[in-house]
């Protein structure tokens, strides 16, 4: 689970594993780790070297000069990318209201595969997704939307 504290110190421990750092909470002194690749953090000591890794879901909308216009929805795409900015903005205002949950839509309009997890794309590392939404996905906070 993650902490929810302030944070005040930052310690380097030799006797952790790679890419992990100790940090004490400001608001209950409790010593937490910090995954310096990730910035996800932790009660527990991390037990093996923190991984470049990040999960991410999306909620993606093809349209016709996307590399691949077809999808498990459609087998020709023919939607403009005008049409597609407009329907991932009104999708992102539904789930940004409260109005729908991004899981649920997303296994209702999403044209990639990962619909049927919710948009879950699972655990990934760099290099292993297209450079723009890599980009996005390693800039966001957990939780945030973009």
């Amino acid at each position: 689970s993650q902490p929810c504290a302030k944070f005040t110190s930052e310690m380097s421990d030799p006797s952790l594993p790679a890419g992990w750092i100790e940090k004490t909470s400001r608001s209950t002194g409790q010593k937490y780790y910090l995954n310096t690749f990730t910035n996800a953090s932790q009660w527990t000591r991390p037990t093996e070297a923190a991984k470049d890794e990040i999960q991410a879901s999306h909620l993606l909308v093809k349209h016709r000069d996307s590399r691949r216009p077809s999808s498990w929805k459609s087998e020709k795409i023919t939607r403009t990318k005008e049409e597609a900015l407009h329907m991932i903005t009104e999708f992102r205002n539904r789930i940004a209201s409260g109005e729908v949950e991004f899981a649920e839509l997303a296994r209702k309009e999403s044209d990639c595969s990962s619909a049927r997890n919710g948009g879950d794309l699972g655990k990934f590392g760099r290099n292993q997704m297209q450079k723009p939404f890599e980009e996005a996905a390693y800039n966001l906070r957990i939780g945030e939307l973009s």
